[in-house]
């Protein structure tokens, strides 16, 4: 019985020194790296990274920043924002410069009224905008002392108050805040310095087929379609996306290698703010 017992043990030891020999020979027969080889797998990791970089800004979504007060106060300069692609289907501008042959758009699907878009600047296409939709193709859009006409109907307002504005040149002025109900019950907030600016009493616009008329929510002071040789009615093909929520805002305050004034900087209650605008169901629209 002994020896049985010994000749297993025996068995077991020359099996594990065989496992152990293997490993030896397999450790020795792999040889690390060289330089020439770790630098082609770091640009191969690089391309495949640049790849699906590419593919999620171009099919998914796009991230774009914020530069001008145009959006007040809906968005502030400073933030960073997700653009759905999907949305409204693809056009040659949803791909980086412009380079798809594409005609017209693919997958597409209307674009809602009181949507905030990013589109390419009919006037310039190497631009980026971003305005909210007011006006769909054959309707008719006017600005009366300062009222906003859609079909020659008065679109409601409800004002809420007076705020502090600050403006690029550092200037506070008071801003008159109101909410601003499209047709179909659309509601969002814009800001106005009065009803007697520049672009506050403007001709009769057509919004020709397959075109759309944007307005920015800081009425007066935003370049818009109201403005015809600067940006005029907008094409469908020309629309990016669907400006869809933010993930990041940064009041400006602290510059990138400024690493203690961050916390301060940032505004955390914006942070994955939702944009889409309040959509009445079921309800008429106020007047």
């Amino acid at each position: 019985m002994n020896e049985k017992i010994e000749e297993t043990d025996r068995a077991v030891t020359a099996i594990d020194q065989a496992d152990e020999t293997l490993a030896e020979g397999q450790e020795t027969n792999a040889a690390p790296l060289n330089a020439k080889e770790e630098l082609a797998e770091f640009f191969k990791t690089a391309l495949i990274a640049v790849f699906l970089a590419i593919l999620i800004r171009t099919f998914l979504f796009e991230p774009f920043n914020i530069p001008s007060g145009s959006m007040k106060p809906t968005l502030l300069v400073g933030d960073y924002l997700f653009v759905n692609k999907p949305s409204y289907g693809f056009s040659r501008y949803s791909f980086p410069f412009g380079l798809a042959p594409l005609e017209g758009r693919v997958w597409d699907k209307e674009p809602e009224r009181g949507d905030v878009i990013v589109f390419k600047l009919p006037t310039n296409p190497r631009i980026d905008y971003i305005k909210r939709l007011v006006a769909l193709p054959g309707e008719t859009v006017q600005m009366r002392n300062g009222r906003l006409y859609i079909d020659n109907k008065i679109v409601p307002r409800e004002a809420i108050g007076i705020k502090e504005d600050t403006g690029p040149g550092g200037f506070t002025s008071p801003m008159y805040h109101y909410i601003e109900t499209l047709p179909g019950g659309t509601m969002y907030e814009i800001y106005e310095e009065s009803d007697d600016q520049i672009l506050d009493n403007t001709s009769l616009y057509t919004v020709p087929e397959g075109h759309y008329f944007f307005m920015g929510d800081n009425r007066d002071n935003s370049q818009d379609s109201r403005v015809g040789h600067a940006v005029g009615f907008v094409p469908y093909e020309n629309i990016v996306g669907r400006a869809d929520f933010l993930f990041f805002s940064t009041n400006g305050n602290a510059r990138l290698f400024e690493v203690w004034k961050w916390p301060w900087s940032l505004r955390y209650e914006r942070f994955f703010n939702d944009i889409d605008p309040v959509r009445l169901k079921n309800k008429e629209t106020p007047e």
